[in-house]
C-alpha cells in the first residue's frame, strides 16, 4: 500500500463508486420530480423550452397559491422581468425589473435561449425584431415578459382534479 500508484487508483475506485450511487440517487430523484410536476402542471411542462426544471422553479415561485398573484404583471414583477422605463433624451427604450426572484428570472432566460435556438416562431420573432434594429438583450427581455404572461396563465388556473369535480366517484 506504499506504492503511490496503487493509492492512487484505490482514491479513484472510492471516488467512482461513490459518483455511481450519488448518480442513481440523483437519477431516483429526478424521477420522483418530474412526476410530480407533470402532475402539478402538465400545459406548463408541454410547453416549447420549458423542462421540469423550469416548471417547478415557476411552481414554486408562485407558491401553494398562486391566486395571490393578481395579475400576469404582478408575476412578471416578481420573476424579475417587469418593463420600466429607461428613456433619456430622445430614446425610448425599457429595462427589466433587477427585483424579484433571481431563480425564476433564470427559469425564464433559459426557457428564452432554447426558444431562440429550437423554436421557429421564436426565432423568426428575433429575425424581425433584429431588422427592426432591437438588440439581442432588448428582444431577450421583450420574450422573457411574453414567457411570463404565458406562464401565468398556465399556474394561476392548474388543471381540474378529476376527483374534485361534482358528482365525480372514486372509480372515475
Amino acid at each position: 500500500m506504499s506504492d503511490p500508484a496503487t493509492a492512487t487508483k484505490i482514491a479513484l475506485r472510492s471516488l467512482a463508486r461513490r459518483w455511481l450511487a450519488l448518480q442513481a440517487e440523483i437519477d431516483d430523484l429526478d424521477s420522483h420530480l418530474a412526476a410530480l410536476v407533470t402532475a402539478a402542471a402538465p400545459d406548463l411542462v408541454a410547453l416549447p423550452g420549458v423542462g421540469v426544471d423550469t416548471a417547478g422553479q415557476l411552481l414554486v415561485t408562485a407558491g401553494d397559491n398562486p391566486h395571490r398573484l393578481h395579475s400576469e404583471a404582478a408575476f412578471a414583477r416578481l420573476c424579475g422581468v417587469a418593463p420600466i422605463p429607461a428613456s433619456s433624451g430622445r430614446t425610448d427604450r425599457h429595462r427589466v425589473h433587477r427585483g424579484g426572484d433571481r431563480d425564476a428570472n433564470r427559469a425564464l432566460w433559459r426557457i428564452t435561449l432554447v426558444r431562440m435556438r429550437c423554436h421557429q416562431p421564436t426565432k423568426d420573432y428575433v429575425t424581425r425584431r433584429t431588422a427592426e434594429g432591437k438588440t439581442k438583450t432588448e428582444i431577450m427581455r421583450c420574450l422573457k415578459r411574453y414567457i411570463a404572461r404565458e406562464t401565468f396563465h398556465l399556474l394561476a388556473s392548474p388543471p381540474l382534479d378529476q376527483a374534485s369535480l361534482p358528482g365525480a366517484t372514486a372509480t372515475d
